[in-house]
This record gives C-alpha cells, sequence and structure tokens, in this order.
C-alpha cells in the first residue's frame, strides 16, 4: 500500500530503486506539474529509459500502473499554483529581496514537509530511549557534524550524558566501547556514507542503540537503526549539505526535545534557568 503522497513514497523507496528507476524517480520529483500531462512514452523518453522501466517503477511503489501513478502525482499536487521553490530557481538576476524571499521559501518548504513526515510514536520511542540512555553520542560527516554538535549542545542544557564525537576516527573509537545502554544519535541527510555504515556495524555489535536522522528510511544506514526520524528537503545533486536540508534535521531534533522535556515539564525548566543563569555572567 503506497504512502498517500506519492512523492513521500519515492523518497522512501528511493534506496531500493534500480539505477533506471531512480531517473524516473529524479525526472518525477523535479518535474511534478508536467509529469501528470505526459504519456508513458513521452516520460520514458525524457528520462532516458524503456516504457518497461515505467512499468516497474510505478508497481515497486504499489500503484497497479501509470495511470494510477499519474493520478497520484495529480492528488499530490492539486491546488498547487506553482511548485515550491527550489535553489536552482535563484536567478542572478534577483535583487537581495527577492533573492532572500526564495531562501525564505525553500527552508520553510524543508520544514513543512518535515512536518508531514513526523511518525509521533517514532518521536515518543525516540524520546524513550534518550530519557534511559547511559550516554547519548551524538555523531555525523562533513557538514552533519554540526547538526550533531547542535544537538548535543541544546540537550545539554538539561542532560548531561550528551557527547558530541565529531573526527571520524574517534567515532569509531567512541562506538567500539558502547555498551547496551547507550545511544547513539546519528545524522545523515542520505543515510548512505561509508563511515556512517562503517561505525552503525560497530555500535549494533555492542548492541547500543541508534537513532538515525535521515531523508531516506529505506537507505543501507536506516536499515541499521533502532529508529529513524524521516527529515523533509529535497536536494538536487549540487546541492550537497543545503541549509534548508539542515534547517529540516534541526527541526526534528528540536520536536525531540521537546517531547523529551514534556516527560519531566518542570525538571527540565529548573535546569534550563540553572544553565541561562550561570550563562548570564558571559554577557556584556
Amino acid at each position: 500500500m503506497p504512502l498517500s503522497n506519492v512523492f513521500d513514497q519515492i523518497n522512501s523507496e528511493y534506496y531500493e530503486l534500480t539505477s533506471a528507476e531512480k531517473k524516473v524517480a529524479d525526472y518525477a520529483v523535479i518535474h511534478q506539474q508536467r509529469t501528470q500531462f505526459m504519456s508513458i512514452s513521452e516520460l520514458a523518453e525524457e528520462a532516458g529509459v524503456a516504457e518497461a522501466t515505467i512499468s516497474r517503477f510505478c508497481r515497486r511503489l504499489g500503484y497497479k500502473g501509470y495511470s494510477a501513478f499519474k493520478l497520484a502525482i495529480a492528488n499530490a499536487t492539486a491546488g498547487r499554483s506553482e511548485l515550491p521553490v527550489r535553489e536552482e530557481d535563484m536567478l542572478p538576476a534577483d535583487g537581495v529581496r527577492e533573492m532572500a524571499r526564495k531562501v525564505y521559501d525553500i527552508d520553510l518548504g524543508a520544514m513543512s514537509q518535515t512536518l508531514e513526515l513526523v511518525q509521533p510514536e517514532a518521536i515518543r520511542r525516540a524520546a524513550d530511549m534518550v530519557v534511559s540512555a547511559g550516554r547519548v553520542l551524538c555523531m555525523g560527516q562533513g557538514g552533519s557534524m554540526i547538526l550533531s554538535q547542535e544537538c548535543a549542545h541544546l540537550f545539554s542544557t538539561i542532560q548531561m550524558n550528551f557527547i558530541p564525537v565529531m573526527d571520524s576516527h574517534l567515532q569509531a573509537i567512541a562506538a567500539s566501547q558502547l555498551t547496551p545502554g547507550d545511544v547513539v544519535i546519528y545524522f545523515s541527510y542520505s543515510g548512505s556514507t561509508k563511515e556512517l555504515l562503517k561505525n552503525l556495524r560497530i555500535v549494533r555489535e555492542r548492541k547500543a542503540r541508534v537513532i538515525l536522522v535521515t531523508r531516506f528510511p529505506k537507505s543501507p544506514g536506516a536499515a541499521l537503526a533502532d529508529i529513524v526520524l524521516q527529515c523533509g528537503s529535497r536536494e538536487g545533486p549540487l546541492q550537497s549539505g543545503s541549509v534548508a536540508a539542515r534547517i529540516a534535521q534541526l527541526y526534528l531534533i528540536d520536536v525531540l526535545f521537546g517531547e523529551v522535556c514534556r516527560r519531566d515539564w518542570e525538571g527540565c525548566r529548573r535546569r534550563r534557568e540553572m544553565v541561562a543563569e550561570v550563562l548570564s555572567d558571559q554577557h556584556i
């Protein structure tokens, strides 16, 4: 049974698609409005694949055929006057105000997509893990390391067991010394980097638990996670580490933080007040 939104379904299944099917998926996501009016032969020509590939692609997503797939696209885009603004829509001729408006739309769109993907049960289970954990190691690669630092910094205002681990070698070392009572929060938009898979395998060997923040819930990394928190924001091939994708992941962590605080509202409030008081001396 496909998800209610065809584009969420495509992202969910993306890493299980063949290379040819990914071409169809990429075209449909980029040209959403146009695809719903194309024949199967037109889409095959534009995507550079065989018609049989499109039929297999539709069935893989859970649709009976191409017509059902097009109807799903029409339902997903109904009421839109235009497609969401993307980074490639920004033009050199744009003034600062126009550019700022487009950036705002892109970032807001990432949060809106993430809100639609939030699974309350996953958030509750992740909060249970965090509250009961001995240590919580926050990890990521490249730009995602920044997110791991931000996560640890935020949660340190209510719990002192959050530790950011930045270097990939240190991550492997830290993972090798985990216990079953520990938790790793790993940030990876793709969920498919070599370092991610290497470190998560070590974590699993130590029987610690993993919360993965990613765009793709069926990525190789997601298969090694206990809980997947799926972010929104669709990145193109030239947008690796986009701010919109980071905002989407930070929004998820803020939601998780809110759920953890909800478990001990007064206790968390008192601890945050103490943190604010000691930090007040740092201001001029």
